[in-house]
């Protein structure tokens, strides 16, 4: 439960820093959300535990593969 509860928080900031995200900047950094690939197996993840529904993981995986 707990991890699943930790799974839905780093969805949910991911999400909200997607949304905000503006552009702008030329250079390419890794931050705390990890690399492209783990983003899309810890969303995943999500999926497979019931944390977010189909909707929910198209949604933020289309907005993960954009950046």
């Amino acid at each position: 439960m707990y991890k699943q509860i930790i799974i839905a928080s780093s969805i949910a900031v991911l999400t909200m820093s997607l949304a905000a995200c503006g552009g702008g900047g030329a250079t390419t950094q890794v931050d705390a959300r990890g690399t492209q690939g783990q983003q899309l197996m810890d969303l995943k993840e999500a999926l497979d535990k019931g944390v977010i529904n189909q909707k929910e993981y198209d949604q933020t995986k289309k907005k993960i593969l954009k950046s």
